[in-house]
């Protein structure tokens, strides 16, 4: 388990501008408000997407959950990151002391079944409190079975979503990273004018396969992928980690820590950048230029984007006529809360509010620097405060994560799904167009015109109901028939004055 010593190292992260503001493992939730996820929560999923090692979750069966495609991301091979592995702890595991040697059986089985080139062991409150000692037994197992068993002891209880990101981070450069270099170039592949680059990107998980909308970019200027930590990623590939000549952090929320120790201890030099929006990903694209310090490799990247962003322009001219004006709350958190804010201006929307519960600083300077000093950033994302904001702002669509769907769709206001459970892709060039193609769909569905009428059966014969009595027995009052059909008619009911809709409700019956 680890000590307050170890939680207070990983808190502490000098990459951070604002590293000196107060800090602790735990964030206490508001009362009536969802807690959020928990260090073993943001430590898993940060590592899944390395889809060909086999993922066991030390816990009790709950702490497994579902695995399957818990996260969105694609993988373009193995497929054995989908397959939920867990030592199913119980009460009597515990209470005979027999925790560790379920472990030990179970990385056997995985091992048995499935030949894996590693595997991942997910350390959780129950086996962290009676006290297993993971790193012996993941130890013992991988020298009895030649196969890297990487503890990541991510107990639950040791705090937040973002400090399980990092313990998740600090667990690949301290076991993984750096145990193999990089297989050779095929022959041929280099020639005078065309040198190839090694790099990494960290924090970039492939939702919905956006990232595969990138890599051909990067190919055609001549960097190879040594490893997306984690999207898409194979345990050989995060193995080489350390020989890139550049790092592009593109989640700095979650592994910040990652590229810094790769910094300090190889020398890799690293910048922050995202692939969201056409102004985004060609920054980021020169950023690489700039930072391997290239000439030839810096005017293939200029040539790539003049051609990329006349190809992009013209293709998003008839959509941009369509969603120009529009107005949208983001709320969203990370890097997305400002590299979708640019998205969106690229295509003429106005964002009038966006979320930054899991933001960093650097996130909400950002922000800043694209909407303004007075822009609105909105910490509270109950429904009460969302539907708030979307009335107080005439925001035409809510771009969210999917726990946001209701509410919107409650409210009968369009949504579009931002978040990891997302089907579509919409980073670099190419994800813009699938962007636009949403945004339209969800704008100009018929849906909304049709729910935002009255209903059918909720049109009165005002002349006979008047007189009909309620069931309480007395007559049904042309006062709270007038009330019920304002309650009906509204076309946004739960866009009311806090508190009218329910009053209006309880008023006609």
């Amino acid at each position: 388990m680890k000590s307050t010593k170890d939680i207070a190292e990983l808190l502490n992260e000098p990459a951070c501008e604002h590293n000196k503001k107060e800090k602790s493992g735990c964030s206490k939730p508001k009362p009536g408000s969802a807690a959020g996820g928990c260090a073993f929560d943001g430590a898993q999923i940060a590592l899944l997407p390395i889809a060909d090692v086999a993922h066991i979750v030390h816990g009790p069966i709950a702490c497994a959950g579902s695995s399957w495609d818990n996260r969105g991301t694609r993988s373009s091979g193995s497929e054995l990151y989908r397959i939920g592995m867990t030592t199913d702890l119980t009460e009597q595991d515990v209470v005979m002391g027999r925790s560790e040697k379920r472990l030990f059986h179970a990385i056997k089985q995985a091992i048995d079944s499935y030949n894996p080139p590693a595997v991942f062991v997910y350390n959780t409150c129950v086996p962290a409190l009676v006290g297993d000692d993971l790193n012996a037994v993941c130890k013992e197992a991988g020298e009895r079975w030649g196969v890297p068993v990487v503890p990541i002891d991510c107990a639950g209880f040791y705090g937040t979503k973002n400090l399980g990101n990092r313990i998740a981070g600090d667990a690949m450069v301290q076991h993984v990273i750096g145990t193999r270099d990089p297989d050779p170039l095929p022959p041929g592949l280099e020639r005078p004018g065309f040198k190839i680059h090694d790099v990494n990107l960290v924090g970039e998980y492939n939702i919905a396969g956006e990232f595969w909308h990138v890599l051909p970019l990067l190919d055609e200027m001549g960097l190879r992928v040594l490893c997306t930590l984690s999207g898409d990623a194979r345990f050989r590939e995060v193995q080489t980690m350390h020989k890139a000549e550049v790092n592009m952090m593109v989640c700095s929320k979650a592994m910040v820590n990652v590229a810094r120790r790769l910094n300090k201890e190889y020398g890799t030099p690293w910048f922050e950048g995202s692939f969201y929006g056409i102004t985004d990903t060609s920054q980021a694209l020169r950023d690489f230029a700039k930072a391997i310090d290239d000439p030839d490799l810096s005017a293939r990247t200029e040539a790539i984007i003049a051609r990329e962003e006349a190809r992009i322009h013209a293709a998003l001219a008839p959509w941009r006529e369509r969603l120009h004006g529009k107005r949208v709350l983001l709320f969203t958190g990370g890097v997305k809360s400002w590299s979708v804010i640019s998205a969106l201006q690229d295509l003429g929307m106005v964002v009038v509010a966006t979320g930054t519960k899991k933001s960093t600083e650097e996130d909400k300077a950002r922000i800043r620097e694209l909407m303004g000093e007075d822009t609105l950033m909105i910490e509270d994302g109950s429904p009460r405060a969302l539907l708030k904001v979307v009335r107080d702002y005439k925001a035409d669509i809510l771009i969210a994560g999917g726990r946001n769907m209701y509410t919107a769709l409650k409210a009968r206001i369009p949504f579009l799904d931002i978040n990891q459970e997302r089907e579509f892709g919409y980073a670099g060039y190419e994800g813009m167009l699938e962007l636009v193609r949403q945004l339209a769909l969800t704008l100009e569905s018929p849906v909304w015109e049709a729910v935002r009428k009255p209903a059918p059966w909720r049109k009165r014969n005002t002349a006979d109901e008047r007189q009909a009595p309620s069931p309480a027995g007395e007559g049904w009052g042309e006062e709270n028939t007038n009330k019920q059909n304002a309650l009906f008619n509204h076309p946004h009911p739960n866009l009311l004055p806090m508190g009218e809709g329910t009053r209006l409700a309880a008023t006609a019956g």
